[in-house]
């Protein structure tokens, strides 16, 4: 098969950090070629080069057999390569048609912006290629899956023939994406090549022709999904086997640990983005709230554990009424050292001081209390020994208790701070995202903890974008859609379609209905 692309012996260094070794790519013409890697792989670092945000420090971009110079994204734009980036480059704003021209703008008489070609050319393009989106709408007004099609539109629209997209089912409903699949599979029947960017193993036997997984900036592998297993790619992915499935008994909850009432919080703009939630976390449960990132999970996380404040409503923790309390006086709950642990989603602005030694971050939390302070002294020798126990328990990889947490693999990083999280005696834990970004490897070693934790009788609310992390930790499962709670489902009973289409807001009511 004739090749659209390749790249020969791409390499890509950034201070202390060799992205990308020698690597070498190829895309066939009307393929669909998934590259496979987790967080640090160098799949992005590689992808941007060939867009032009990033340029090679040695190796060659061949285009249908010739080399060429991509030193910019205009240059890619004009050699046909198109790129679909993760967090969409829309002006929420302005209409479907405006950003699709926006930078190649067609006017009439030398200044008059000529708006109608531009919406008659969308339309002919959406139709062409299976998307359908209205020209005239305005993006803010748009679901995320027809936002991610205006973006595919304006690659067309610039006549890409190579396009790359990046995670492009991060922010979409499992319904979303098989729709997003069968676009994809439109675009290569009408000679369209597509560079389909992932970590979830489960889409890449659904879409691609081919798979390319990178370890490490270099490449792990090229094989077929016919040819592969999701264990033999998770082996490519971290260099090791993992054990894919979560192994968990049937859970035995007891009494109520988490009780939220009503509670309502605005977002960083004022807008209202946690509507009157309430629900309730026992002991010995995990609740896993499912639901497309941007409904309100963030800020629902942040009122919990007092990083942001709660405009009605109560938050009950062990029947202590922590409602805008410190995030201190809920980690303790003032009146026991059981209190409550938090995973957050952004672990750098939240979770660690990257520049400070790993021994300091593992007692953020409770470095004044015994035994690590003995009233204004610290105790340098308990901290060494709370350091190292935690290291060796949660397998951190690190040459010294005392390196910078900023100097950690991502992994690591994360495995740091569910290690001070779950090192300490307490009755719940508020995971969010906990995986995020990590490879094979490392979500195995968390889900393992946060099962085991569960066992132990915490109570556990875990806040996850990832359906399958859901669906397979998860003892009931609460779906939050524009701030509210739409439903809460028996994890064994619910199935990944009913959850997507309450994800995109469809009732359970209105989903028998239409059955």
């Amino acid at each position: 098969m004739t090749l659209a692309l390749e790249m020969r012996s791409i390499t890509k260094r950034f201070p202390g950090v060799l992205a990308n070794d020698h690597v070498n790519f190829q895309l066939r013409k009307g393929e669909i070629h998934a590259l496979l890697g987790e967080n640090g792989a160098g799949k992005s670092t590689l992808m941007n080069i060939l867009y032009g945000l990033y340029r090679q420090d040695d190796g060659q971009i061949l285009l249908d057999g010739r080399e060429v110079q991509i030193n910019e994204p205009t240059d890619a734009i004009k050699l046909g390569i198109g790129m679909v980036h993760q967090h969409f480059m829309l002006v929420p704003v302005m209409t479907v048609a405006e950003n699709i021209i926006l930078g190649t703008e067609i006017v009439r008489n030398g200044f008059v912006l000529d708006l109608d070609t531009a919406s008659r050319r969308t339309r002919e393009l959406s139709h062409q290629y299976g998307l359908e989106i209205d020209p005239d709408a305005y993006i803010k007004d748009l679901p995320v899956g027809t936002q991610q099609r205006v973006e595919i539109v304006k690659a067309l629209y610039r006549e890409a023939d190579i396009l790359i997209l990046d995670e492009p089912t991060a922010v979409l409903t499992p319904q979303e994406a098989d729709e997003l699949f069968v676009i994809m599979r439109s675009l290569v029947a009408q000679g369209k090549s597509i560079i389909f960017i992932t970590h979830k193993l489960r889409e890449v036997f659904e879409v691609a022709d081919r798979i390319t997984v990178l370890r490490n900036g270099h490449v792990a592998g090229t094989t077929t999904p016919t040819e592969a297993t999701r264990q033999s790619l998770a082996e490519m992915m971290v260099g090791r086997e993992v054990i894919l499935t979560v192994d968990k008994k049937p859970a035995a909850p007891s009494n109520s640990v988490l009780k939220v009432e009503g509670l309502k919080a605005v977002d960083d703009r004022d807008a209202l983005v946690v509507d009157g939630v309430s629900f309730e976390v026992r002991a010995g449960e995990i609740l896993g709230i499912a639901g497309v990132q941007g409904n309100g999970q963030t800020e629902l996380v942040e009122a919990l554990t007092g990083l942001r404040r709660c405009l009605d409503g109560r938050v009950v923790i062990q029947e202590v009424d922590v409602t805008n309390a410190s995030p201190r006086k809920i980690t303790d709950l003032g009146v026991t050292v059981e209190g409550s642990a938090h995973i957050p989603e952004d672990r750098h602005e939240h979770g660690m001081l990257s520049g400070y030694p790993i021994a300091d971050n593992l007692i953020l939390n409770s470095y004044y209390r015994f035994p690590f302070a003995r009233g204004v002294a610290m105790d340098n020798q308990a901290i060494e020994d709370n350091a190292l126990r935690v290291v060796h328990e949660f397998d951190i990889r690190t040459p010294s208790i005392y390196t910078p947490a900023g100097s950690l693999s991502g992994g690591n990083q994360q495995k740091m701070v569910v290690g001070r999280e779950l090192s300490r005696p307490i009755k719940l834990l508020i995971a969010s995202q906990p995986t995020r970004g990590l490879d094979v490897g490392s979500i195995e070693f968390i889900h393992n903890r946060l099962v085991t934790a569960r066992d132990d009788g915490v109570a556990v609310l875990l806040v996850s974008a990832e359906l399958d992390e859901i669906m397979s930790l998860s003892d009931r499962i609460a779906v939050m859609y524009k701030g509210q709670i739409i439903a809460t489902l028996d994890a064994d009973l619910a199935s990944r379609e009913e959850l997507g289409l309450l994800m995109a807001g469809i009732s359970k009511e209105e989903q028998h209905a239409t059955t």
